[in-house]
């Protein structure tokens, strides 16, 4: 009966085999790579030479510190401390679109002002696509803040 146990085993067992993925001979060369390729790159120091003088270097201008954009540069900072306060520091916001100026809510509530301004203007008819998309972002927005989040407190 151990005759049959050891033939099982015999039949089961398997040596381990170590594969190589490189092959291990004596005469090994190197191999040669971008055969006739010819460096093209020129490497002669910063500036191209020419006739033995190097180029001139273009004249220096210093910019304006004083152009119009520069000098006016954060000048409505601090019009809320320093003003009158007759100005809300929302209405210098003149480079921001409209839907975007003075919000202080989630990408949902952004999209949902874009979207009342832009139906007046005739987007959904002049740009299709793009409304199209902001529909698509809104109704996920709208499941997602439905579904995903919570709402706060219940009445009780």
């Amino acid at each position: 009966m151990s005759w049959l146990g050891s033939q099982v085993l015999n039949i089961l067992w398997k040596p381990t085999v170590n594969i190589v993925r490189t092959r291990y001979h004596a005469e090994k060369t190197r191999l040669v790579r971008r055969y006739g390729y010819e460096e093209k790159i020129w490497s002669g120091g910063l500036l191209p030479r020419t006739l033995g003088k190097p180029l001139p270097l273009p004249e220096y201008r210093p910019a304006n510190a004083w152009t119009e954009r520069k000098a006016l540069f954060g000048q409505n900072d601090y019009i809320d401390i320093l003003g009158s306060g007759e100005i809300h520091p929302v209405k210098t916001l003149y480079t921001v679109p409209s839907w975007i100026r003075g919000v202080s809510g989630s990408e949902y509530h952004i999209l949902l002002r874009k979207k009342k301004m832009w139906s007046k203007t005739g987007t959904p008819t002049m740009r299709p696509t793009k409304w199209k998309d902001m529909e698509k972002r809104l109704s996920f927005l709208y499941r997602k803040l439905n579904r995903k989040t919570k709402t706060g407190p219940s009445p009780d």
